[in-house]
């Protein structure tokens, strides 16, 4: 990478979500994370809607909220605070860092524009071998890694 700001804030970020990996392995309760925790200090559905300051209707759709992935970050960090839990969240990288999704999208960006300039050249009765077409794509997907084109996301 060539602007190395650029490079050492990756870095930096990648460090920070590090952290969160050994979550992935962590499945989600099925009633989700406040009906676990609610039910686990047997705290009634009043009580915790009593502890929000909301009906027990609300509380309940605050739980069925949470388990259909459609709830507000402001509505789980204030349902922790009532559990007393503090609420946290965060991004793990799909391909194991930030650093490594670069390298996958270089990749994938680098075989389109090999391939494409391999089928015109082999109109032009110019095709290249196997091992010069893995070597264009790995030398172009270093390429795009070391400028970070802003089209590389397109």
């Amino acid at each position: 990478m060539k602007d190395l700001k650029q490079k050492l804030m990756i870095e930096q970020l990648d460090t920070k979500l590090q952290v969160f990996t050994p979550l992935l392995k962590t499945p989600c309760p099925e009633n989700g994370w406040i009906n676990a925790i609610r039910t686990s200090y047997k705290m009634s559905l009043r009580q915790f809607s009593d502890r929000l300051r909301i009906s027990s209707n609300s509380a309940k759709s605050i739980e069925k909220r949470e388990k259909e992935g459609a709830i507000t970050l402001k509505s789980l960090e204030e349902a922790g605070r009532v559990l007393n839990m503090k609420f946290v969240y965060g991004f793990v990288p799909m391909d194991g860092s930030i650093e490594k999704t670069i390298e996958n999208r270089a990749k994938e960006l680098a075989l389109e524009i090999v391939k494409t300039t391999s089928n015109t050249m082999a109109l032009e009765d110019q095709e290249n071998t196997n091992d010069r077409l893995k070597k264009a794509i790995h030398d172009k997907a270093k390429q795009l890694v070391y400028e970070m084109p802003r089209h590389l996301w397109d």
